[in-house]
């Protein structure tokens, strides 16, 4: 089968979060044991990844620096924390792949997601990122065009838009990579943003892209067989902060909006996962699983997790 695998932050950092390269390191280690086992077993997988913390450590920098230097774009941090995070990954593939007496060849794409400048989240951006300031910092960091909004006693936070993926431009590249025998990372961070002018050049924009919508999409131009989303719980609950959570395990998608739809699904966390899982399920005709990244090698006979299936028939469109 061929397999895309959606990396959670979990998977880059320590337990108590922290992003220390020791931290990281050892982190990644740990991910890639399960990984090379689904390699090991003959299918293909395309890794992706979160990089939330990692923009953020270079956007403490930006800060600390920006009396001197001009702060890094946040499209090029998106292409730093890649190449970062895609080196570790390389390197402990690497080795749990030379283990398993697998002499299986890895890859990293530097790799774009296509938004559209239209997107209504450039209008108003929304998506709080990096950390509170004061205000004659957060003033500072204005004054190189950036968007922060007053949060009151805690200070000033940065705002950046958050536009819909539309298009993984380098999973062609992937393609090629997979039919020549390499294990590929792609898309990290939800890609790094760009946008088409009107004579079709790209250029980078000021966004973050959702690290799980563009998983979703990369493994629907990929033709993949399963998207495993790997994330820090078991299965996706319902009723969670009530005194009787219940796990989900097989479900339809349009079960799972409905569940959606009533607010079960909190938007900064669980949220993303369960749409980008939809999304995958109506637009391939295949299962989505989202678990734990201890078990993904079960995720893949669709024996564990949260198991997303399309519906049997196609579901009608929703009244406005």
């Amino acid at each position: 089968m061929r397999v895309v695998i959606a990396l959670g932050g979990n998977a880059m950092t320590a337990a108590d979060g922290n992003a220390r390269p020791e931290s990281q390191r050892a982190a990644v280690e740990r991910a890639a044991e399960p990984i090379a086992d689904i390699v090991a077993g003959g299918h293909q997988v395309v890794l992706t990844h979160g990089n939330g913390p990692q923009v953020g450590n270079l956007l403490v920098k930006n800060e600390l620096a920006a009396s001197v230097v001009p702060p890094v774009p946040l499209d090029w941090c998106g292409a730093q924390t890649q190449g970062t995070i895609g080196l570790l990954l390389l390197n402990a593939l690497d080795r749990a792949l030379a283990h398993r007496g697998r002499a299986v060849r890895t890859a990293a794409l530097v790799s774009r997601t296509r938004v559209s400048v239209d997107d209504p989240g450039f209008a108003k951006p929304s998506k709080p990122i990096g950390r509170y300031l004061p205000g004659p910092q957060a003033a500072l960091m204005m004054e190189h065009g950036q968007s922060w909004q007053d949060r009151g006693e805690r200070g000033w936070r940065r705002v950046v838009a958050s536009p819909e993926p539309l298009e993984c431009l380098d999973s062609p590249a992937a393609v090629t990579l997979l039919n020549a025998g390499y294990l590929v990372v792609c898309a990290g961070g939800g890609g790094i943003p760009v946008v088409s002018d009107l004579d079709g050049t790209l250029r980078g924009i000021e966004a973050v892209v959702d690290k799980d919508l563009t998983a979703a999409l990369l493994a629907v131009s990929l033709a993949a067989d399963r998207l495993i989303i790997a994330t820090d719980v078991e299965q996706v609950v319902v009723g969670w902060a009530s005194h009787a959570p219940r796990p989900i395990g097989q479900i339809r998608v349009s079960r799972l909006r409905e569940l959606a739809d009533q607010g079960e699904f909190a938007s900064g966390s669980m949220g993303p996962k369960v749409e980008a899982a939809c999304r995958y399920a109506e637009s391939s005709g295949q299962p989505a699983v989202i678990t734990s990244l201890e078990r993904i090698r079960d995720a893949l006979r669709d024996s564990h997790g949260t198991v997303v299936l399309p519906d049997l028939e196609p579901q009608p469109p929703k009244e406005n």
